[in-house]
């Protein structure tokens, strides 16, 4: 993890963790900028700001900054968990101004709760980590099957060009993985996703016309689009949500301490959950959003065997780069979805194949240990296969549901206490199989 690669290797290695990221980095600020109805060059602005805090927030959280940032490969990113209540701001509670002072205001909180929170760290056994990082991989798999079919709101949705496309990259990864050795090998996924677009451009697939139009440098200053209103109502709301994006943080957190080998105690976790306070607080000052750890990047470290943090650290100077050149940032931007969907298919389901590989150190036998597992990727995954089945609740409650991995990570933890720790406290003494259970499942 610790481990100083050269740097041609470090720049190849971390650009494939930018382009495993981008659009879902990007997706958030587009939505937001379309919903409030803001103009082109506001929503570019928007994107540049993204970007540039997603490179400072994964530099702390890889680097370390006194107690901030957890020291681990961990790529940053806008969380999506945010999505519909900063929306809700914007549109009916004060615009961007009302978002801004509710992400700062969240953003200082986490930090402040972040010691507190990372007490739960015995919460997360092996049984529940391992059910977190398969609801992780399988929850973001429908995002790649999006991107292979063209990408959502794409007009030709699902044509069989789009998905010969993906298919294709999808070969060249697994070929490349297979058959390449050392250096090519780990850069299987940048392999694959750059042949894909050098392909998919004489298809007319995509056009890199828009680069011509782009300012060669832009800088996000503070306050850009007015001084932060603080809300009550709208502060409490993103407040709500950032403590289920801790939770999935926290999952991730330890998911990436299991594949590099590294404890995660109370004070790691309080790191990392204090440099997500950090980078949401600055998301507010510098025009952005609240940010967490990114699960298809997880995946790109399970597929790549490569678990340098300085690798992911590399990516984040890459962002960086991209947030103050708005003309590089165009060039990676038009990449086709599709293409981005052969390589997600593998990256986000490495996360899955990561978790089964946890779990297959759990003992299922004389325990309620399978029953765990069942109920929570059942509870994860509900708000996947129907989107809408939490529509007729209070708000509060489909910011904590709405996520399938804050639900289904909520259930797995609910019930390894129910089951593996209530319920041996409960008998004494406990019997053989119960204690094979608690010591398993810690």
């Amino acid at each position: 993890m610790d481990t100083m690669l050269p740097v041609g290797q470090l720049l190849t290695l971390g650009l494939q963790h930018v382009l495993a990221m981008y659009a879902g980095a990007v997706a958030v600020p587009l939505i937001i900028g379309s919903a409030l109805g803001l103009s082109q060059a506001d929503i570019g602005y928007l994107v540049n700001a993204d970007l540039l805090i997603c490179g400072v927030a994964t530099l702390i959280q890889c680097l370390g900054v006194w107690r901030f940032g957890v020291r681990m490969p961990l790529m940053q990113g806008c969380s999506f968990a945010a999505l519909t209540p900063m929306v809700l701001i914007g549109t009916k509670g004060g615009g961007l101004p009302a978002i801004y002072g509710a992400v700062i205001a969240s953003g200082l909180l986490v930090t402040l709760l972040a010691p507190y929170f990372s007490r739960l760290v015995r919460l997360f056994p092996p049984l529940v980590v391992g059910t977190i990082a398969v609801l992780i991989g399988v929850s973001l798999l429908p995002v790649a099957v999006n991107w292979a079919a063209g990408g959502s709101g794409a007009a030709d949705f699902g044509a069989p060009r789009h998905l010969a496309l993906a298919l294709g990259v999808l070969a060249l990864v697994l070929a490349a993985g297979r058959y390449l050795p050392g250096f090519f090998g780990k850069n299987a996924v940048l392999l694959g996703i750059v042949l894909g677009t050098l392909v998919a451009i004489p298809l007319g697939f995509t056009s890199f016309s828009s680069v011509r139009d782009a300012p060669l440098i832009g800088i996000s200053t503070p306050f850009h689009f007015g001084l932060p209103t603080f809300s009550p109502a709208a502060i409490v709301s993103l407040v709500v949500v950032m403590l289920v994006v801790m939770t999935e943080t926290s999952g991730s957190i330890l998911t990436i301490g299991e594949m590099v080998g590294k404890p995660v105690d109370r004070r790691v976790l309080a790191d990392g959950l204090r440099a997500d306070g950090l980078s949401t607080l600055l998301g507010g000052v510098f025009n952005t959003f609240p940010y967490t750890a990114y699960g298809q990047n997880i995946g790109l470290l399970g597929l790549t065997g490569v678990r340098s943090r300085y690798v992911v650290a590399t990516g984040g100077a890459i962002l960086v780069v991209l947030g103050l050149t708005p003309v590089l940032g165009q060039i990676v931007a038009a990449i086709p979805p599709a293409v981005l969907g052969g390589a997600g298919l593998v990256m986000f389901g490495s996360v899955a194949a990561g978790g089964i590989r946890t779990l297959s150190r759990v003992s299922f036998t004389g325990n309620a240990n399978l029953l765990v597992v069942a109920v929570a990727l059942g509870v994860g995954l509900a708000p996947i296969g129907a989107p809408h089945i939490y529509d007729q609740f209070p708000a509060w409650f489909q910011n904590v549901m709405q996520s399938g991995i804050s639900a289904g990570s909520l259930t797995a933890v609910l019930l390894n206490l129910l089951f593996n720790r209530f319920r041996v406290a409960a008998d004494e003494p406990a019997p053989p199989a119960m204690a094979q259970a608690e010591g398993s499942a810690t």
